[in-house]
């Protein structure tokens, strides 16, 4: 006799609308019942997606339903994002506002040493998080209000930092330029030297951010 075996499946995390809708409102999820795409796979538009880390999901889609699924059968990949032919949804849990809140003061205060010690007489960066943090312990209209004030004041804080980086950048360029072949070499050499470190840098907060989802991931409700 022939012994019949399983495809191989996958564990995976997606986030979901209330009702344990998709993000189009095409699919309507039931737990452990598998769904299978017919058409062809077109990866962030045809076929059912879903992320290793839920981090990478919620970057995707700010749904209000975080579900654990199973993937099986032809698939595409992308750095952090998939798309399958086959899923179901394993368990789900109820992500909330203050979840989010949780999730950005935590990878705002991650970068904040960075900001600050280029920008060390700018404390908008850092009053925008203390008011958030009183909005997630008593989430009142006036720390909502206040909170909302300081993210503005943050959001002109970045943009000016930008543009002053983009001109400090600009005239380093000008300089290059002016200089000998050797400046030239030794300047692009610096640069690619930053470029990895920036990139090091970004990966290792990334990480600390997918490890911190995940502690929250454990604190969830059930669905």
């Amino acid at each position: 006799m022939k012994k019949l075996t399983e495809p191989k499946t996958y564990k995976r995390y997606k986030f979901l609308r209330t009702g344990l809708k998709s993000e189009s409102g095409e699919e309507t999820w039931e737990i452990g019942k598998w769904k299978k795409f017919t058409r062809e796979l077109e990866m962030c538009k045809a076929g059912f997606h879903a992320c290793e880390e839920p981090y990478h999901a919620f970057s995707y889609v700010q749904g209000e339903v975080l579900a654990l699924v199973e993937c099986r059968g032809e698939h595409l990949a992308d750095i952090n994002k998939e798309c399958w032919r086959e899923m179901r949804v394993l368990k789900t849990w109820k992500w909330t506002k203050k979840d989010s809140l949780k999730l950005a003061i935590y990878s705002a205060e991650l970068v904040l040493g960075n900001f600050e010690k280029e920008y060390p007489n700018d404390l908008r960066p850092r009053q925008a998080i203390e008011a958030a943090k009183k909005v997630l312990f008593r989430d009142t209209e006036k720390n909502r209000s206040a909170a909302r004030s300081a993210a503005e004041s943050a959001a002109e804080s970045a943009t000016e930092s930008a543009a002053e980086s983009a001109w400090s950048a600009r005239s380093a360029a000008e300089s290059a330029t002016e200089s000998a072949e050797s400046a030239r070499s030794a300047a692009r050499s610096a640069a690619e030297s930053a470029e990895s470190v920036i990139w090091s840098a970004r990966s290792a907060a990334i990480t600390k951010i997918c490890d911190y989802f995940m502690k929250l991931v454990k604190k969830l409700k059930p669905i």
